[in-house]
């Protein structure tokens, strides 16, 4: 979509920081069989582990809470969920388990999407699954109750055309044009959010997508590791930089590496 249109990634400078984290994320990429060889228990203790701490934190972030004791017995076990917060639990689980299971048949694409939002959603409303049909501006609520709209995404009729545009031009991206992958990746996420395709749950389908692509391309590590948790933890961090990168996005004058 728009972070992809003309030649705006070809002309991206990457600070020197971000080469040295790919330098380093692709060292660990190379190790990833020789964990699996020499220590598959304790690969199993962290896929388990990550799998509770991502439900719980992509919930969360959302403000979707359940009792501590429940949180296992829901996500690992086959506990049935009491009310909506815990179907969305479940729901949140079982999009995971679907990427875990069978990423390399998933392509990323519009009915991706929507299948995506249609599990995280755990069938808790009747447009999971289903594109937007009213504006959902993204605003912002103060302490004083005062509300201010920070960002307002492509609006429904835009919608269908705007995620297959977003998709082609981001297989292409990281195939023919050879954009660094990481990069594309951000993108991808950033643009999908912009144009904010789902009444609700937008940023869980954006996370479940971060885990997707990063499958694709052989980095495995958020089987092990909650990106989840990762993003909730730098969350102040993490929407500042996203209303930086968003800014002027309708007009393409958006900066996708703000400094």
């Amino acid at each position: 979509m728009m972070s992809f249109r003309g030649k705006r990634l070809d002309a991206v400078q990457p600070p020197l920081s971000l080469f040295w984290l790919a330098e380093a994320l692709g060292e660990s990429k190379g190790r990833q069989e020789l964990y699996k060889r020499q220590s598959p228990q304790v690969l199993e203790a962290l896929r388990e582990l990550a799998l509770v701490e991502s439900t719980e934190s992509s919930n969360r972030i959302e403000g979707v809470t359940v009792q501590r004791q429940r949180l296992r017995p829901l996500v690992l076990g086959d506990a049935r969920p009491r009310d909506r917060s815990e179907e969305e639990i479940v729901g949140y689980r079982k999009a995971l388990s679907w990427v875990h299971a069978h990423h390399a048949k998933i392509a990323v694409e519009p009915a991706t999407f929507q299948r995506l939002h249609a599990l995280a959603q755990g069938g808790t409303s009747g447009d999971a699954g289903q594109w937007k049909r009213t504006q959902n501006d993204v605003v912002a609520v103060f302490p004083d109750g005062r509300r201010e709209v920070r960002f307002r995404p492509l609006p429904p009729e835009q919608v269908p055309a705007a995620a297959e545009e977003l998709c082609l031009a981001f297989r292409e991206a990281v195939g023919p044009r050879g954009v660094p992958v990481l990069l594309a990746t951000a993108c991808l996420v950033l643009d999908f959010l912009c144009i904010h395709p789902f009444r609700d749950g937008n940023g869980r389908v954006s996370r479940l997508l971060t885990l997707l692509a990063l499958y694709h391309h052989g980095y495995e590590v958020g089987r092990y590791i909650s990106l989840e948790r990762l993003v909730e933890q730098t969350k102040d961090s993490y929407y500042d930089a996203l209303a930086r990168s968003s800014a002027g996005w309708h007009e393409g004058c958006h900066d996708a590496l703000p400094s």
